[in-house]
This record gives structure tokens, sequence and C-alpha cells, in this order.
């Protein structure tokens, strides 16, 4: 799973950073990568976003879809871009609004970019 360290707000600003734990998010992350979320932020299919599932476990992972939770709150579908590591939506069910933290915004580490939609699927490797 791509876990995240708890995104920490910088002062009053709804802004924070995360730190990208596991494989589950490759290749759009990697294991380190350092990550500003912005709590708060809109959430869109195919955004990035730091959540936590029922058990306390607060990942990073793809917002696929909407979807009503087991108590028949709306929440999100969350989705690994390595769907053969770690767990999401797929084995805990959708996540509710309220426990979708922050919205991923850029990655500042190691190669700084925006994360913004889906990632494109990379051409086989030889």
């Amino acid at each position: 799973m791509s876990e995240a360290a708890t995104p920490s707000r910088v002062g009053w600003i709804p802004v924070g950073l995360a730190v990208v734990r596991g494989d589950s998010m490759r290749p759009t992350l990697r294991p380190g990568d350092r990550l500003v979320v912005r709590y708060g932020g809109r959430v869109r299919p195919g955004s990035l976003v730091v959540a936590r599932f029922a058990d306390g476990t607060v990942a990073v992972k793809r917002a696929a879809d909407r979807r009503l939770t087991a108590s028949d709150q709306p929440g999100w579908w969350l989705a690994s871009d390595n769907p053969s590591q770690g767990v999401d939506s797929r084995h805990r069910g959708p996540v509710a609004d309220g426990d979708v933290l922050a919205v991923v915004r850029a990655r500042v580490w190691p190669w700084p970019r925006p994360l913004r939609g889906p990632s494109r699927p990379s051409g086989p490797t030889t």
C-alpha cells in the first residue's frame, strides 16, 4: 500500500507535506516521494488523494469515482495505480468524504512536477 505519513499543516495555510511509503502507486509515485497536499481541495475522478481507511491507515490513492459507503454516506472509491500491490477500495470499500484528508498537488522531491489526473501508462520495457 502506498501509505503516507500523516500530512502536516503549514501554519494556518491549508497546505501540507506527505511522504509516500510502499509500491501501490507505482509508476506514478515511488517510496520516498515528497508530496505537496491541499486540505479541503476539490476531489475529482482521477485526483491523487491522501485518505484514511476505516482501520486508521493513511494512504495515497487515486480517487476513481463516487460511491456510497456501507453507512449510505457519499464517498470515494480509491484505487492503486499498481493493483498487484497494497490495499485499496477493492479490499476496504469506499472511503467517506470526511476521510479524504487532502488532494495531492505536486511532487516536490526527488523530481518536482505537478500531479494531476490519471497517470499515463508507460510503454513496454525491454
